[in-house]
């Protein structure tokens, strides 16, 4: 889990000097950072039926095997385009390790504590590797080149196929359903359509460089959508279906799944916001701004450490709801510190959503994983990580398209009357553009950068509001749906 979340920010610091080496347009740089996560995404759903027919050990070993030797392929790519090519095909591999990973735990782990806190080991690692991603990828190619951010998911990997051969546990009623082509058609397109179309959204309402005109990516969402709703319709009527949606009749389950999804909206969309906060507000580098998210990461990493152990003195639906509010909390003195303009207090108030994000999320995965039937686990831990993903890029998306109508709107009534045309358009177009705008305007720019950092600061606070109403709910959906009581089941915690 390390490697995998590394390997997703470890290109973030290192653009620069891979297009010039390899000479990428920006288009092909943008594919180079992004075709992996979205391989990993759109391929996750059919690799948890994988795991669940060919079992999770065997699926992971030669999903490891193969990434370790595309992370090879990558390191020597000599065109943009062999490199996009290696990028994807290390989604692909990536995403028979995700399901494959959870599934484990649940064959390993049979008391409850233990499984509760091998997960949360889980997610502190994939945590910790989305952190150093960037740190790492800049200090390997000041000391290499950028080839050896690839090479560098080499010896984990290899040691995970030796180790994991040696140690590793499996099913052995393993099913042998065939694989149905349609339903692995419909949901990768789907997938992939979502949130690829998502993404490039949330890049033209910051003002990046989108590679697709605003209106197809909203077709591409809608499109992506309604792929996903044909793979739904032909599941229902599959004597094996690829996705089984009885797993979605569990209230735990689908509880579960939903509270990740709106956790996600919430929480993903205000990190974001707030790094861009902590540079456009605050004037830090990017390089700095990155370490002062560091107190959310440990604050994560802490709660979902602590988690099973207050899960043995409280029961876990107590632990969960009470993780949540305290991410809503978190984000209503988001909102507060963004009003008293001190980014200390900023950082200490996000670092209160880490801790209740990182409790939370450690017990939903734990309700997934254990109530599901024994053969589907690999599907559930899949359904988790979709549930996860479409909730990260639905958050960016929303928060950056909020941030900028909020921007825009306070823009429209702090500007004084007599502002130029142009320079007032040019104001409106993007948080970027704003500040190129006010420094490069004739005479005192420092009131107006004062009012573009009042208006950004307004969208931080408004999408905090936003955010724990979302996350509110979540811990509301969550307290009905683990309060209920159900048939005691052998896979079920009795918690």
């Amino acid at each position: 889990m390390l490697t995998l979340s590394s390997d997703l920010t470890a290109l973030f610091f290192t653009v620069p000097t891979l297009v010039e080496d390899l000479g990428a347009s920006a288009t092909e740089s943008l594919w180079i950072v992004h075709a992996y996560g979205f391989l990993i995404a759109g391929f996750l759903i059919t690799m948890g039926r994988v795991s669940d027919r060919v079992g999770a050990r065997r699926l992971l070993l030669w999903g490891a095997s193969v990434f370790a030797v595309l992370s090879v392929f990558a390191a020597f790519a000599w065109t943009p385009g062999v490199l996009v090519l290696a990028r994807a095909l290390l989604g692909v591999a990536g995403a028979t390790l995700m399901p494959s990973l959870f599934s484990l735990l649940r064959e390993m782990f049979r008391d409850d504590d233990q499984r509760r806190f091998a997960i949360a080991i889980m997610f502190s690692s994939f945590t910790i590797g989305g952190a150093i991603g960037p740190l790492l990828g800049g200090a390997l190619v000041e000391a290499f080149w950028w080839g050896a951010i690839f090479l560098i998911n080499v010896p984990p990997m290899a040691l995970l196929v030796v180790l994991g051969a040696l140690v590793l546990p499996e099913r052995h009623e393993s099913r042998v359903s065939r694989i149905d082509p349609s339903s692995v058609a419909l949901s990768v397109t789907g997938m992939l359509a979502v949130v690829y179309g998502l993404q490039e959204i949330a890049a033209g309402a910051e003002g990046e460089s989108a590679s697709l005109p605003p209106g197809f990516s909203v077709f591409l969402v809608v499109a992506g959508l309604a792929m996903l709703v044909l793979f739904v319709r032909r599941q229902r009527r599959l004597a094996d279906p690829l996705f089984d949606l009885v797993l979605l009749k569990n209230r735990r389950v689908a509880a579960s799944l939903l509270t990740l999804l709106l956790t996600g909206i919430g929480s993903v969309g205000l990190f974001f916001l707030f790094t861009q906060h902590l540079q456009w507000v605050g004037g830090f580098t990017p390089l700095v701004a990155g370490i002062l998210t560091l107190p959310y990461i440990a604050a994560d990493i802490l709660g979902a450490l602590a988690a099973p152990a207050l899960a043995r003195r409280w029961r876990t639906s107590s632990i969960t709801v009470g993780g949540l509010l305290i991410v809503a909390l978190g984000a209503v003195l988001t909102a507060l510190a963004v009003a008293d303009g001190r980014i200390p207090l900023l950082i200490l108030a996000v670092a209160v959503i880490g801790v209740g994000h990182g409790a939370a999320m450690a017990l939903l995965s734990d309700a997934i994983i254990s109530s599901a039937p024994e053969d589907r686990v690999g599907s559930a831990a899949a359904a988790q990580e979709v549930g996860g993903e479409l909730g990260a890029a639905l958050g960016i998306a929303i928060g950056g398209m909020t941030g900028i109508l909020v921007f825009r709107a306070s823009l429209d009534r702090m500007l004084s009357p007599d502002t130029p045309a142009e320079l007032a358009g040019a104001l409106r177009s993007s948080i970027h553009e704003a500040f190129a705008a006010a420094h490069g305007n004739a005479g005192d720019s420092a009131p107006l950068v004062e009012t573009i950092r009042d208006a950004t600061g307004n969208g931080l606070l408004a999408y905090a509001l936003l955010a724990a109403g979302l996350v509110a709910a979540a811990a509301g959906i969550t307290a009905a749906a683990f309060s209920r009581r159900r048939a005691p089941s052998p896979a079920a915690d009795s918690r």
